[in-house]
């Protein structure tokens, strides 16, 4: 675990992608038994902290934190973790894991704005709904060349790591982000396509572009054609204002010596039928909207 010296060079995203030492220490040391600790289901919090007070007969009677007493089934009882799992970076290290163990700690690490916690091989995001300062250049410069335990857990750790196992074993690698309407998918994508622009930078100079073309580098031109894409494929629904209402595979290909080369993209299972009509509080694709507007007159010179 890094120490807050250690954390530095993460600048103002340290605090959002692990607690300080002192913080840390103070919830690890909090008293706990690990005999009658436990989880037990909820109506509306699905799960609450609890302390088993009797079991007879196959029940068990626990007392919640909020001071209710309640009886459930002995099976319903489900173990906690000791506090030095507390806001755990890897829930496959945990002691318990149980669906009430790990929908604590995400709760728990999503409350003190930490959204990015391993499961394992996986890294599972909560999505904020609010800007974070954690994809800035001193956290991509953090990030770089660290193996998967040196740092916090984090969208560029993943993304760094396919790089590097790209560059070590000369194979092609694949990072899958997957999850439902508003998990964060689109904003996730940018980000792993933000790192590898970022660290892979292909050197060549800005070329003078011919009028309605991306200008820039290699890299300029692949991050900025993203918002474009989306314009076409992406609407507002009632669960997420930028949903993407396709499925898409981006390829990255890169030289022999790690640097950008090109991208393309595949579209797949676009939502025709959006075009025509949409639900009640719902939008067809963002580009129409962007043509009416008129504030970009070169998007009609484009179609």
């Amino acid at each position: 675990m890094s120490t807050d010296a250690e954390m530095e060079i993460y600048g103002p995203a340290a605090i959002f992608l692990r607690k300080p030492e002192r913080e840390r220490i103070e919830s690890q040391s909090k008293p706990f038994d690990a005999k009658t600790a436990c989880f037990v289901p909820h109506a509306t919090e699905l799960y609450v902290k609890g302390v088993i007070q009797s079991k007879e007969g196959g029940k068990a009677t626990v007392k919640t934190e909020a001071g209710e007493t309640v009886t459930v089934k002995e099976d319903d009882v489900l173990p906690m973790n000791p506090p030095k799992y507390d806001k755990i970076e890897d829930m496959a290290m945990m002691t318990h894991l149980n669906e009430a163990t790990v929908l604590y700690n995400l709760k728990e690490r999503f409350a003190a704005w930490m959204i990015y916690t391993y499961s394992g091989l996986f890294c599972a995001t909560v999505n904020p709904y609010k800007w974070l300062p954690v994809y800035d250049q001193s956290v991509v410069n953090a990030y770089r060349g660290k193996k998967r335990m040196e740092a916090p857990p984090h969208i560029f750790s993943v993304s760094d790591n396919a790089y590097q196992f790209m560059l070590t074993d000369r194979e092609n690698q694949s990072v899958l982000i997957t999850g439902e309407s508003g998990a964060g998918k689109t904003v996730n994508t940018k980000r792993v396509i933000q790192y590898f622009a970022t660290i892979a930078v292909s050197g060549d100079k800005k070329k003078e572009a011919a009028p309605g073309k991306i200008q820039g580098t290699l890299e300029d031109q692949i991050i900025s054609a993203n918002p474009l894409l989306e314009a076409f494929g992406n609407a507002k629904t009632v669960r997420n204002d930028n949903s993407s209402r396709f499925g898409k595979f981006i390829r990255i290909h890169f030289g022999a010596t790690g640097k950008l080369a090109s991208a393309d993209i595949e579209t797949y299972l676009l939502e025709k039928s959006r075009v025509t009509f949409q639900l009640k509080e719902e939008r067809s694709y963002h580009i129409f909207y962007q043509i009416m507007t008129n504030h970009k007159p070169e998007l009609i010179d484009m179609l």
